[in-house]
């Protein structure tokens, strides 16, 4: 009987999957790029792919007209974040195995309509660099959508850093990233502007800020956790983000320090060039020494994005000393949004490159993000769909990061009107805009499906409630107010 279990039938049959960096030189502008050029950092940071004229000369005529009109439609009309793809992330896009699962064979295809589609679907493709045709045009943005969505820049104990949850920041070192990822949730202020979105930019010189920063962590003992992150702390200088670290690692209340990087996926050249390894296994000493927990937290979409490199990555910080490397997804159509995309993705990390699936969250309600972002109810879904495959460890939580509130797992929920695709939440601590006499426990904090997700009752009732000084108001008063409050505003 025993050997019978191997032959049944489960909803998700599991396998190991080699890691495959793919082959480069399929792309004609880079037919001529030796493998010393393409691991060497300084290589793939300079020949970044910035604009539409760029991708025209790497792809060759692989990609049709309509595809290049479609993406510059976009960047004028559409898309918060500029274009800014390293060749690592570009290469993980149709690479030969994703090809051949469209039926076309084993190698690339010559120019024509084929490849185009196949580029188009691409789950990488998709989130990274997003065409006018894949946005909604019946709903673009959420009517409630905002460029600050979690509201952040409310909750700046200093410029840059968040004090969002009783014993936790977010320092924000720098503005700039590796790479641009469409769905980023801090669109107001990362990168550069776009014609869609005239970037924040931040007041005080990083020395002064880090300064503070630093200050105020001191000065404020319940804070134990400090994430690291900007932008990407990547494209930062390592001494200057050694120097930082070093003098958080002097605080003694500080147990634990996270250090947020896309780029250990978008470009693992960064994290395996010698100085940096070096780099952080001082670093890592320094916090074992000092009793203080440092992990990599990074953020992989698509099992296609796990490569031998990322793997290399991912292993070299952990034998540098990091104690963790963690992935931090989001969850988005088109993308990873079915229960074979998310667990062939967990897989991946885990077996390919040491990386514990930690979070995927629901996308933020920023602007023209609904053709990424999912509904409550399909979340919850998914957390029950990926349950049992996994070590518990290594099962990530589904979360939804509600204004105002912070990260809640996606069954956390107290009220939800499917029908309007209205979420209510509860927490249970005050975050650091609000005054000692706020009943934070029993008010009630609001979350919105995408309306095209909704029955159609649900979508009628947001078309006669979408002007902008009404969903103002009925956001305030989700917000602010409890569930039964919140409703009758919305009535």
């Amino acid at each position: 009987m025993a050997g019978m279990t191997a032959k049944i039938e489960q909803p998700y049959r599991y396998r190991q999957q080699e890691l495959v960096e793919p082959d480069w030189t399929r792309f004609p502008g880079w037919a001529d790029v030796s493998a010393e050029q393409w691991a060497d950092v300084q290589w793939q940071r300079s020949h970044c792919v910035k604009n539409v004229a760029q991708l025209h000369t790497l792809m060759g005529g692989l990609l049709s007209e309509d595809f290049y009109t479609d993406l510059e439609r976009d960047q004028r009309e559409r898309a918060t974040m500029s274009m800014l793809l390293p060749p690592q992330m570009l290469n993980t896009m149709v690479s030969e195995t994703t090809w051949a699962q469209h039926g076309r064979g084993e190698r690339m295809p010559s120019p024509g309509e084929a490849f185009t589609a196949a580029f188009r679907a691409d789950p990488v493709r998709r989130y990274m660099l997003p065409v006018f045709s894949d946005r909604r045009t019946d709903w673009p943005s959420h009517p409630l959508a905002s460029r600050d969505s979690l509201h952040e820049h409310d909750m700046w104990a200093t410029e840059g850093l968040t004090h969002r949850y009783p014993t936790k920041v977010l320092a924000e070192l720098l503005p700039t990233c590796p790479q641009y990822c469409g769905h980023c949730t801090r669109m107001d202020l990362v990168g550069n502007s776009t014609p869609t979105v005239v970037k924040l930019k931040m007041a005080g010189k990083p020395v002064d800020r880090q300064q503070a920063m630093l200050d105020y962590i001191a000065a404020t003992p319940t804070v134990r956790d400090v994430v690291v992150s900007g932008g990407d702390v990547a494209n930062m200088p390592w001494k200057n983000l050694e120097a930082f670290l070093d003098r958080l690692l002097q605080i003694e209340t500080v147990r634990d320090v996270r250090l947020a990087t896309k780029a250990l996926m978008g470009l693992p050249q960064h994290w395996l060039a010698p100085d940096t390894v070096a780099g952080v296994a001082r670093v890592a000493e320094k916090a074992r020494h000092q009793g203080v927990g440092l992990a990599i937290h990074t953020h992989v979409n698509s099992a296609q994005s796990m490569t031998p490199l990322v793997a290399r990555a991912s292993r070299a910080m952990l034998e540098a000393g990091v104690r963790d490397v963690r992935n931090q997804g989001v969850l988005m159509r088109g993308v990873n949004a079915s229960t074979t995309e998310l667990l062939d993705l967990c897989f991946a990390l885990a077996d390919g490159a040491s990386i514990t699936p930690y979070y995927f969250y629901m996308c933020d309600m920023i602007p023209f993000a609904e053709h990424w972002r999912v509904s409550l109810r399909q979340a919850q879904h998914l957390q029950h769909d990926i349950m049992g495959y996994l070590p518990g460890f290594a099962t990530p939580r589904i979360v939804c990061d509600v204004p105002f509130v912070g990260k809640r797992w996606v069954h956390q929920v107290d009220d939800y009107d499917t029908e309007r695709g209205i979420s209510l939440w509860r927490k249970n601590y005050r975050t650091s805009i609000e005054a000692d006499d706020v009943d934070v426990t029993s008010a009630e904090y609001a979350y919105y499906d995408p309306i095209d997700t909704l029955p159609a009752a649900g979508a009628d009732w947001w078309r006669r409630h979408s002007d902008a000084q009404r969903t103002h108001e009925v956001a305030a008063a989700a917000a602010a107010t409890s569930r039964e409050a919140s409703l009758a505003q919305l009535v």
